[in-house]
This record gives structure tokens, C-alpha cells and sequence, in this order.
């Protein structure tokens, strides 16, 4: 076999990604390409016997196109006009005896531009109607004097609205049809691939950002999508790249995995573009093999400090076991696994157990149970733990999102549609503020399609609004609340029954919730796997005992007499008997829990001492005295005595 065979059989020839094989291996029947996806990426060509190197599009196609004969590139977009590649003289005079002088360097109108296409790849040009020519008048078609490709890019720019064209715009479009409906494939002679199409190649973002027709159904156009790198592209690039980070800051190198897989890894869902700038960040902040995990962190989430790291949150989560359970009253077991979690996620061992570190959320709570046993209170306290504000949360109440386009709030509308500007709620939150607790209560209310948003979030840590940027979620403590497994829905008859009662054992409860939530995600929604990634982290709560009720009423009492001696200067005081009374009015149902406690509060103590407040005029400094409490034509009456302090 001589070298011009072995060349041939691809023995001698380069490694190129598959898309770009597909472009050279079918210009024979292929007159145009509509290249989408990935194209600004980088982009890796391993020569015959030598290591990978980093090419960016146009030189990866001029690599792949130029063994087969082609003599350059000719480029056009909508902002720079025509250029070549690559520049070298041979290649500008191709273009030149192609497109004739003076047409390089130019930005034709579409009109213009259809003339040079129309030479590129050897069809006559046909008169514009405003001409006055006929078809009888087009000159014959000849033959190109180079094998030349030309590349549109940008071409997603070229209409306002792919959908909605102008004339000018209708009318260059359905003549690049024609182009690819009538293109002859063509030989140049000698030991060269013969009779091969000079291609127009189109480079555009979407798939649909050209007019649909233009490609549907018309065989001499092939549509080709670029793709993310693979985990082996990210491997060789990761291989590439470890010489650039500075010398490894610890000197146990050991036990560490290999820095290039680590970075691979790491990097799942990234361009080979944003490795190369992880490495640069990297390289100018002085951070070692050790700190790839830092340096990736940084480039996704754009924050420097790493919250986590904080060894305040270790003394938070520490002084957060006492504070927690004085708070949370009666819900010992819910509040020590939610602890054991916290305390892994700032240990960073979250997923720990897979063979590659990932990006899914720091933590996830999964809190279900009676209503008002402190699931929402819990959440809020996970916050104050975590960041030292029980305010510094974000709170979702998922009735809100129980429609099929309520995933739009979530993430943004798509292009096009109204509200696309405005982007989405929580990728908007999350990408201004990367270290906080998120809180969707109520998940069972939400629609199924914004479920599926939630398993993005939980197995990959992200999520792409619609105006295609990505937010992270690696750094977020995310909270889903429920009330499943309390009350269910007989399918048949429509008749809702209780299946968990106060006074049951907790392991009965915790087993009748589980299996209740199990089935709701499995048979009803038919989403097991979004089950699956909430994994062991339900957190069962239990019905709020008598001694639990007791607690949270004398709790509730005392914020009470505080807030009217803030707000109006007032001593409000109970007899023995008038707290007996209100605690067996507001504990008698603990089926609300803590909420219903104060609901019964309000309703027997606040509503009727505000009366007596304001008929009788009381003034800042007085003591009021609560002796009893009845019922009354207009509901609950206090007895009280006011006078000075």
C-alpha cells in the first residue's frame, strides 16, 4: 500500500470530532450544512501519531476539508462581510478567481450575496424579478475555478423573525433552496476526490432559527447538530490543561484522584471553552491541582468566598442543635437527621458514595407530616443556622405553580413569548445570591411539568432559563415541604379519610407517610425517579403531643404579653385561672398543630383584648389583668381588669 492508499484509508489521517466526519464523509450528496448547537466552543483535532490540539470551528473545518481538496474558506457575516480562510495567499487568490477582485473584505446586501453563492458552487446566477430579466436571459452556469466551501455565520441574524420573513429575505432564502436543489457536485481532476459538492454551510444557534422550509424535506440540506463535549473529550482536553495550574498547594498527593479526571468530572455540562478559562482563572489566582473543585466553582458561580468554608458555620451549625430544638418543639427525630444533613453538606459529603463528584445541591430536605408540626418553622431556622437570618430564604409556595405554564415563572419565558425579558424567579434569585436555603412548600400542588424541573435540579445542580443561561444550584441547601400521607383520596368514590392519627406510634406514622409519598410520585404522577433523588432525606414529622402543645401555647402566650407591652406600653398579666381556660380552649385539637394554636389564640385572646383595648380607651402604663374567659353573643369575651401598673 502506498502512502496516497494509506492516507485514503484514514491510516494517516486526523482525529476530528464526529460531527465535522459527517460534514466531509457526505459532500457528495450534500450541497448545503446547517450547523447548530456548540459552535463557539473549542475544539479538539489530534494530528496522525501526536497529542490532541485546541482548534476553534472554522480551522477544524478547514482541517477536515482541505485533504479532500478544497482550497479555502470563504467566510461571510453579517458584520464583517466576506473574508477567507485561512489567510494566506493561496487562499485569497481561490477566493479572488472564485468570487473575482475587490469582493473580499466587502459586506454585500443579501441580494449581492446570493450572486457570490451562486458562483461558489457552480449555478448560474438568475436575474432579480425587479431586473426585468428572464429566465431565458440567466447566463449559463460554470464551473468554479477552486474547491471552496462557503461558511455563513451568524446566519441566525440574518431575518428579524424566522417566521415572519420580509420580501428581501423570503426571496434570499428561497433562492439558497434552489442553490441546494440544483447544485451540481463537482470535479476538479486529478487524485482528488472527485465529483464533491462546493458546500454552503450554515453556522446559526437553534436548530428553527432559519426558515423552516428552507431544510424540511429538501434532501440536499443536512442538518448536523454540535454537542456538548463527551466525558472523553473533556478527559483529553482536562490532559491539555493540567501543566497550566500552578504546582498542587499540599504535599499529601497520594491519596488524591488523578487532577485530570477530577477535572473532567467536574466540569460535566461545560464547553471545552470554559475549561481553558477555568484554567487561566485558575493559574492567575494561584490555585494549585488541589483547588481544581475552587477554580470551578468560581468560574460557574462567579463568587470568590466560599460561604461554606466559613468555619462560622461549623459553630452555627454546633450552637443550631440547642437553638433548633428549643424552637421546634416535639420533633426531636425530624430535627437530628436534618442536623446529621447539614452537618454533611458543610463537610461537603454530599453524594459522597458516587465514584464522581458532581454538582447536585449541598443539602436536600424532603419535610413531610401533619400541617403545623414546624416543618415551614424548621426551614426557617436552617436558614438562620446556615446564614444567621431566618429570613434568608426563598420561599416557593407551589399552589401558586399548579398550572402547565407555571414553569415559565420558575425559569423564564422562552424567546418570543411575553415575560421572556423579565427571566425566571428562581434562576434569577439563585444566580444573584448562590448561597442560600430555597424552600418549595407545598410540593405535592405543583404541576408534573414543573416537577421535572426539580429532577434537573437534583441530579445535574442546574437549570437553563429561558434566555438559555445557566444557574447553579451546587451551593444551595434546597427544602421541599408536603403534607402527603395524612389524608388520602379514595379513587373511586372521591371520599378523603385520614390514615394517621395524634397518639400513633412514630415508626407507624413515619411508614404510612413514606409509603404515601412512595405512591404518590410512583403510580399517581408516574415519577419514580424524582422520588429516587430525594434518596433517604425525608424528613417525617410528628402530630404535636399534649406535653408538645403545652409548651408552644405558654410560648405563644408570652409573645403575646411582649408584643402588646412593645407596641401600646401595656402589662398584660393572666390569673391561673384564665390561663387554665385559654389552654383548654386553644389545645383541645392538635390536629393543626402549632399553627392552630395560635389560630385559637388569636381567635380567643388577641380578637377579643383588642376590643377591650379600644372601647375602653387603655393608656400606655396600665396593667391589664385577664380573670377569665366565655363565650358571648359575639363570639369569645374576656374578662379583664385594667388598672396601674
Amino acid at each position: 500500500m502506498n502512502d496516497d492508499t494509506a492516507q485514503r484509508s484514514g491510516r494517516f489521517l486526523p482525529e476530528f470530532p464526529a460531527f465535522v466526519n459527517e460534514v466531509a464523509g457526505t459532500l457528495a450528496v450534500h450541497a448545503q450544512y446547517v450547523l447548530h448547537g456548540n459552535l463557539r466552543d473549542q475544539f479538539l483535532v489530534t494530528p496522525p501519531g501526536g497529542h490532541p490540539e485546541i482548534v476553534t470551528l472554522l480551522p477544524l473545518l478547514w482541517r477536515a476539508l482541505r485533504p479532500l481538496g478544497f482550497e479555502a474558506l470563504i467566510t461571510y457575516d453579517p458584520v464583517d462581510g466576506v473574508a477567507v480562510h485561512p489567510d494566506e495567499p493561496t487562499a485569497h487568490q481561490a477566493a479572488e478567481r472564485v468570487l473575482g477582485s475587490g469582493v473580499v473584505g466587502r459586506r454585500p446586501s443579501l441580494e449581492r450575496l446570493r450572486t457570490h453563492l451562486a458562483k461558489a458552487v457552480g449555478v448560474a446566477e438568475q436575474p432579480p424579478p425587479e431586473s426585468g430579466g428572464s429566465r431565458a436571459e440567466r447566463p449559463p452556469a460554470t464551473k468554479p475555478a477552486a474547491r471552496v466551501a462557503v461558511v455563513i455565520d451568524h446566519a441566525s441574524r440574518l431575518t428579524r423573525v424566522p417566521g415572519q420573513l420580509d420580501p428581501a429575505e423570503r426571496d434570499f432564502f428561497l433562492y439558497c433552496q434552489k442553490l441546494a436543489l440544483t447544485a451540481p457536485p463537482l470535479s476538479f481532476g486529478g487524485d482528488r476526490p472527485p465529483e464533491l459538492h462546493n458546500p454552503v454551510v450554515w453556522l446559526v444557534e437553534g436548530e428553527r432559527d432559519l426558515p423552516a422550509w428552507l431544510t424540511a424535506g429538501v434532501e440536499p440540506v443536512r442538518t448536523v447538530a454540535v454537542g456538548m463535549p463527551t466525558l472523553d473529550n473533556r478527559l483529553d482536553m482536562a490532559r491539555l490543561l493540567v501543566p497550566v495550574f500552578p504546582p498542587q498547594s499540599t504535599a499529601d498527593t497520594a491519596a488524591r484522584v488523578d487532577p485530570a479526571e477530577e477535572f473532567a468530572n467536574r466540569t460535566e455540562g461545560l464547553t471545552l471553552e470554559s475549561m481553558l478559562r477555568i484554567a487561566r482563572l485558575a493559574r492567575d489566582r494561584g490555585l494549585g491541582l488541589d483547588r481544581i473543585a475552587d477554580a470551578t466553582r468560581i468560574y460557574k458561580l462567579g463568587v470568590d468566598d466560599n460561604l461554606w468554608r466559613r468555619g462560622s458555620v461549623r459553630v452555627q451549625i454546633t450552637k443550631g442543635e440547642q437553638v433548633i430544638s428549643q424552637r421546634i418543639k416535639g420533633q426531636e427525630r425530624a430535627v437530628a437527621k436534618t442536623l446529621d444533613i447539614l452537618k454533611r453538606a458543610a463537610l461537603g459529603l454530599s453524594g459522597a458514595q458516587a465514584s464522581t463528584p458532581g454538582s447536585r445541591p449541598r443539602g436536600v430536605l424532603f419535610f413531610a407530616g401533619p400541617t403545623g408540626v414546624g416543618k415551614t418553622e424548621l426551614a426557617k431556622q436552617v436558614a438562620e443556622v446556615l446564614f444567621g437570618d431566618a429570613q434568608a430564604y426563598l420561599r416557593f409556595d407551589m399552589s401558586e405553580f399548579a398550572a402547565e405554564q407555571a414553569a415559565d415563572r420558575l425559569i423564564g419565558a422562552p424567546p418570543g413569548y411575553v415575560g421572556f425579558e423579565a427571566g425566571g424567579e428562581l434562576t434569577g434569585a439563585v444566580r444573584r445570591r448562590p448561597f442560600q436555603v430555597v424552600l418549595f412548600d407545598e410540593i405535592e400542588k405543583a404541576h408534573p411539568l414543573v416537577l421535572d424541573k426539580f429532577l434537573q435540579i437534583l441530579e445535574d445542580g442546574r437549570l437553563t432559563d429561558g434566555q438559555g443561561v445557566t444557574t447553579y444550584f451546587s451551593e444551595c441547601v434546597l427544602i421541599f415541604t408536603s403534607n402527603l400521607g395524612i389524608i388520602v383520596t379514595d379513587p373511586e368514590t372521591g371520599a378523603r379519610r385520614r390514615i394517621v392519627d395524634p397518639g400513633m406510634p412514630y415508626a407507624e406514622l413515619e411508614a404510612k407517610v413514606k409509603a404515601a409519598i412512595r405512591d404518590h410520585f410512583t403510580a399517581k404522577l408516574a415519577r419514580p425517579e424524582l422520588l429516587n433523588r430525594f434518596g433517604d432525606n425525608i424528613v417525617v414529622f410528628d402530630f404535636i403531643s399534649p406535653d408538645t402543645a403545652a409548651g408552644i401555647f405558654g410560648a405563644q402566650l408570652d409573645n403575646i404579653a411582649a408584643r402588646v407591652h412593645s407596641e401600646l406600653g401595656l402589662r398584660l398579666e393572666f390569673t391561673d385561672d384564665a390561663r387554665a381556660q385559654l389552654a383548654a380552649a386553644c389545645t383541645a385539637d392538635l390536629e393543626n398543630g402549632g399553627r392552630g394554636i395560635g389560630n385559637l389564640l388569636e381567635s380567643n385572646l388577641v380578637n377579643p383584648l383588642a376590643r377591650v383595648l379600644f372601647d375602653e380607651d387603655v393608656q400606655p402604663g396600665a396593667r391589664v389583668l385577664v380573670t377569665g374567659l366565655r363565650t358571648g353573643d359575639r363570639g369569645p369575651v374576656l374578662s379583664a381588669r385594667v388598672g396601674a401598673p
